[in-house]
């Protein structure tokens, strides 16, 4: 809260107004009533504190691996905004999710390739078939890092960075400069806590973040649009710390030291993996630029932001019906 405050007064500094109806749909949003969340399919495989998760469906087996930072629920949000549930139901592929828990005894000592290595492959190997994967976010960096060795039947990523250069140097700068007031604190604890992620995606696009809230105020109670923004700040601010190995490989070597982008890291070169690539952009992604996507394999740009794509008012049209199509056909 204090991050978010800050931030707050910087963004509506000479306009009073703009604040105080912010703070108002900071309070609604804080006293909105919680929907009961989705209950998630058992586990068919589980492996230091994450699960692999079966959604049903009749076609061939895709499993999704999510970000470590937020929460897996962006894919299974609710049910009219559940991309794993619309993909069951239509039949073409059989969705698996990897939720990645939380077991920071387990897993402090991770990193981001550790947990591709000693999580994300043993658990796609449990299935004992080849599937292809799907990865968003930084999922969609972990799902390529995993894709040689479990030898992917096909890979897609979906605002996924790889090419860390990619991203504006002034965002880089800020990670940087995050990481460097962070670093002792995360060493100390074993963890670095969601609230200072949070605040790097707010700086991103401060001017957004301020502007929903405001538009909040204006929201009638009790619509299915105001229910909607709840369910979906929930999400974005949720999630476990991390691991602080994981966060030391995500700013020292991934931002800093672009290791994917310059061939470093689990796999050196996307391209050269035997198998289907479909890397999936937005053209107006402020958390992940699609200047710093893999580039490899098929592409194709949408004009809706990090989360809009995924489980916007257009999302089933632009994104999960193309995204079940490729599937269907390579995956």
């Amino acid at each position: 809260m204090p991050l978010f405050l800050a931030m707050l007064r910087r963004e509506t500094v000479g306009a009073p107004e703009r604040m105080a109806k912010a703070l108002e749909g900071l309070r609604r949003y804080q006293e909105a009533e919680r929907p009961a969340r989705l209950e998630p399919p058992a586990a068919v495989a589980e492996k230091l504190g994450a699960s692999l998760r079966d959604y049903g469906g009749a076609g061939r087996p895709v499993v999704f691996i999510p970000s470590l930072i937020n929460p897996p629920s962006i894919l299974d949000l609710s049910k009219e905004k559940s991309l794993l549930r619309w993909l069951a139901a239509d039949g073409r592929v059989r969705p698996l999710l990897l939720d990645w828990g939380w077991d920071l005894e387990a897993r402090r000592d991770l990193s981001v390739a550790g947990h591709v290595e000693e999580i994300a492959v043993p658990l796609i190997e449990a299935l004992g078939e080849r599937p292809a994967l799907v990865g968003y976010c930084l999922g969609g960096t972990m799902a390529i890092g995993a894709a040689g060795a479990v030898e992917a039947r096909a890979v897609a990523t979906i605002a996924a960075p790889w090419r860390f250069s990619g991203f504006p140097g002034e965002a880089r700068a800020m990670l940087a400069d995050l990481w460097s007031q962070s670093k002792a604190t995360a060493e100390r604890l074993g963890a670095l806590p969601m609230e200072v992620l949070q605040s790097a995606f707010w700086s991103l696009d401060p001017g957004r973040t301020v502007a929903k809230f405001e538009a909040f105020a204006g929201m009638e109670k009790g619509t299915a649009e105001a229910a909607a923004f709840v369910t979906l700040e929930d999400w974005a601010n949720d999630g476990p710390p991390l691991p602080v190995a994981a966060a030391r490989e995500l700013f020292e070597d991934l931002f800093a030291g672009d290791v994917t982008g310059r061939g470093r890291w689990l796999t050196a070169d996307p391209a050269a993996l035997p198998c289907p690539l479909l890397d999936i952009v937005s053209t107006t992604d402020r958390i992940v630029p699609s200047a710093s996507s893999a580039g490899v394999g098929q592409r194709v740009e949408l004009g809706q932001g990090h989360v809009g794509m995924m489980v916007g008012r257009d999302a089933r049209r632009v994104l999960w019906e193309p995204l079940a199509g490729w599937l269907g056909a390579e995956g």
